[in-house]
């Protein structure tokens, strides 16, 4: 009776094994049928090694992998090479006997020098590539990127297209596919959450400098084919820096767990000619003239307050804090002499022209509408309720 039911319970596994091995296989090829192909600048179907580099810096980074794996794989072959050697030519079954000696100097150099060398022999490229990757000193283009959950905000500080801001999400129609189980039979999948609507549209050949941020929580700007990945920290300001030597379309992701929606926050670079992003910056400059607000318009305060809490939401609290009590090197706003005094020319300078050797950037990128909101906002907010509000006239005029 034991043994009928050992077999019909051994039975009832097999055929679940079965089920399951059918359940995946018409998975696979359900998934086949999408036709997937690979995505220029972006992940390739059965990408095994590091994605094809358009900077200097991948470069040296795939070679650097090589180089160190390579090494790696000497020394496996020399130590376990010797170590197999010794055990089969010196075995006891023909007649070896064992050595007994104690120190010797040549193998204590020799085991002290060797690896020496090798560390040395990894380290110089290594720290040479490191290096290279820190310099964000005399770059072309200097874009401020801030992570928020789940989208990038890209602001051009510095250089041609200075003062443009691009908020990036993921493409509508994406997350309507994610949302109805991803891509069906004969649809493209390609480039399937990694399309955006607004894309970072930067210059061929030129360098261009990263400052990451996060509003939120802890975010991370990757994208393998320039060779970066760096981390954006609410409160803190880091950099990093690429030069695409290739135009086209590249794609990465927030490398972080930010939340439940992380798969939901690509990044796309799109890489134009010279002629082609200057054409961009006039249109996009064109584009954001159309939307501006009449810096003549007198605003109440409450409007102000109200507009200004958004921008501060957007631009500030990566590192004032929610609570404008800032933190480290930054100055709290909440209870500051500069905030607080009826010389708006004060804080109207500090937000134009940054402060702190750049520790506080410049924010003349927004509109002066914006700046007035934002330090409407401060002067009006936590404990700092001072009545004063500041009009986009008197932004417009301190800009002259």
């Amino acid at each position: 009776m034991n043994v009928r039911k050992i077999m019909s319970r051994m039975t009832q596994m097999l055929l679940q094994h079965a089920a399951s091995l059918f359940a995946f296989l018409g998975a696979w090829v359900g998934t086949a049928a999408h036709a997937v192909n690979d995505l220029p600048g972006g992940p390739g179907v059965r990408q095994y090694n590091l994605h094809p580099a358009v900077t200097k810096v991948a470069e040296d980074q795939a070679w650097l992998h090589w180089f160190m794996l390579a090494i790696c794989l000497a020394i496996f072959v020399a130590v376990f090479g010797v170590m197999f050697y010794s055990i089969l030519k010196h075995r006891k079954s023909v007649g070896h006997k064992s050595a007994n000696f104690h120190e010797s100097a040549v193998v204590e150099i020799a085991w002290t020098v060797v690896p020496f060398l090798i560390v040395i022999a990894m380290a110089l490229p290594a720290t040479k590539a490191v290096v290279s990757e820190k310099d964000t000193t005399n770059s072309d283009l200097t874009i401020k990127a801030t992570g928020m959950q789940w989208k990038w905000g890209y602001d051009y500080i510095k250089g041609e297209g200075e003062g443009i801001a691009v908020l990036s999400t993921l493409d509508n129609a994406q997350r309507v596919l994610s949302n109805a189980g991803g891509p069906k039979s004969g649809e493209s999948a390609d480039d399937y959450l990694l399309k955006v609507d607004h894309p970072l549209v930067v210059p061929v050949n030129k360098k261009i400098r990263i400052i990451t941020t996060a509003n939120d929580v802890i975010h991370a700007f990757m994208v393998p084919a320039f060779g970066i990945n760096q981390d954006a920290i609410p409160g803190f300001v880091r950099d990093t820096w690429f030069r695409a030597e290739k135009v086209g379309d590249f794609y990465g992701q927030c490398s972080k767990l930010c939340g439940k929606e992380h798969s939901y926050m690509p990044i796309h670079v799109k890489v134009l000619s010279a002629q082609d992003y200057s054409a961009w910056v006039s249109g996009k400059n064109k584009e954001m003239s159309a939307k501006a607000d009449d810096p003549a318009k007198v605003w109440t305060l409450v409007d102000l307050k109200a507009r200004g809490e958004k921008v501060y939401a957007t631009n500030c609290v990566a590192c004032h804090q929610a609570n404008g009590k800032g933190g480290g090197a930054i100055k709290a706003l909440d209870g500051s002499a500069v905030v607080t005094d009826a010389d708006h020319l004060k804080q109207i300078g500090i937000l134009l022209n940054g402060a702190n050797n750049g520790a506080m950037p410049s924010w003349k990128a927004l509109s002066d509408t914006d700046l007035a909101a934002v330090i409407s906002y401060t002067k009006n907010n936590w404990s700092n309720q001072t009545g004063q509000l500041v009009q986009p006239a008197e932004l417009q005029a301190a800009r002259k």
